[in-house]
């Protein structure tokens, strides 16, 4: 579950750098003396170090996310509200990694796979990013229900999880198509071919909506849901003050923390980029350089999220393993005794019904 800027240099530099081949994003000359470009550095990061965390991820991603998906589909009967948005949640994070290798790739050899599949891909990257965040800030909500007012009245049936887990992955279609649409494969001056979204010039309305859009729904909106609900979820399970619901807590910290860790530090270096182009903040090359290679790392950093949500909503969870362990007992990969002995029961109530969650 990550957004993927495709290197700042790519969306935006090439406009920025040439002089009157290309238009400045916010309109004005594109460097310090207004007299001569800045030099473009397109190698920001080891290329093949880049390539290597990619493919750790998809693998760690792929193996992570298909178990999860596996225990949840096995667990029919005692699958709860939240399980079915860490369901959906999985599918995206694994729809997301499956898109890495292809930018692996095009960091070796450039976009090499033309202007449909770069559209195609762009649009499923950014659909999985929308919706893995927009599920991670409803399982904040279902748990708020489920703790603070243990009530099943908004999620005691499933069709209506469903409802909502529909309109998520629609609203996640919505907020892409301005990708999907200005995407294309493009061959800059002097560098290899690319997929980035080509506006053309005098586009600086465009490149903020571009902005806004990620940075809007898909990190600040999504967090202050988490922040609020999870806070006060917190607050109930401190006044309760049971030994089983502190674990829960234990989660839940798990839960925001490795979200801010993962993508706090790209969405600042972001913001600062943006006000950047709007003129806030002065414009050099030095310091447009810099932000380059911060985007670059932290984008990186934002990836590693995607592997990381079946270590936070799953393998730390009781009932995971516990599923996961009946499911190797099936195909006679652990013993029954083995299985009888790490049984534990769950400690979290689920507000569809159910006595226990995936969480």
């Amino acid at each position: 579950m990550a957004l993927f800027m495709e290197n700042i240099w790519n969306d935006s530099d090439f406009y920025m750098l040439y002089g009157s081949e290309f238009e400045n994003f916010t309109g004005m000359p594109p460097t310090e003396t207004n007299h001569s470009p800045c030099q473009v550095d397109t190698d920001t990061i080891n290329k093949y170090a880049v390539i290597i965390i990619y493919a750790l991820v998809f693998l760690l991603s792929l193996l992570g996310n298909s178990l999860v998906m596996l225990v949840v589909l096995y667990s029919q009967v005692s699958r709860s509200v939240t399980d079915v948005y860490l369901l959906n949640l999985a599918i995206a994070d694994l729809l997301f990694a499956l898109t890495l290798p292809i930018w692996a790739a095009s960091k070796a050899k450039g976009w090499v796979f033309g202007t449909s599949l770069c559209k195609v891909v762009s649009l499923l990257k950014e659909v999985n990013f929308y919706s893995g965040i927009l599920l991670l800030a409803c399982i904040s909500v279902d748990r708020y229900l489920a703790i603070v007012h243990a009530t099943r009245t908004l999620t005691q049936k499933r069709h209506w999880v469903k409802f909502i887990c529909i309109g998520i992955w629609a609203l996640s279609l919505v907020l892409s198509l301005p990708l999907f649409v200005f995407r294309r494969a493009y061959q800059p001056p002097d560098s290899s071919l690319v997929c980035y979204e080509d506006m053309g010039a005098n586009t600086t309305k465009w490149r903020l909506v571009m902005r806004f859009l990620p940075q809007t729904f898909g990190f600040v909106l999504p967090l202050l849901i988490m922040l609020f609900f999870y806070g006060f979820t917190l607050r109930t399970l401190f006044q309760a003050h049971l030994g089983q619901k502190h674990r829960a807590m234990r989660v839940i910290f798990a839960v925001v923390l490795v979200f801010l860790l993962c993508w706090l530090p790209y969405n600042l270096v972001l913001m600062a980029d943006t006000l950047m182009r709007l003129g806030v903040i002065q414009e050099t090359c030095v310091r447009r350089k810099d932000i380059g290679h911060a985007l670059e790392a932290t984008e990186i950093l934002g990836f590693l999220h995607s592997c990381l949500n079946p270590l936070i909503y799953a393998f730390i969870g009781q009932k995971f393993r516990h599923g996961l362990l009946k499911i190797m007992a099936i195909h006679g990969l652990v013993s029954k005794e083995f299985l009888a002995k790490e049984a534990r029961p769950s400690f979290v109530g689920s507000s569809s019904g159910n006595t226990s969650t995936t969480l």
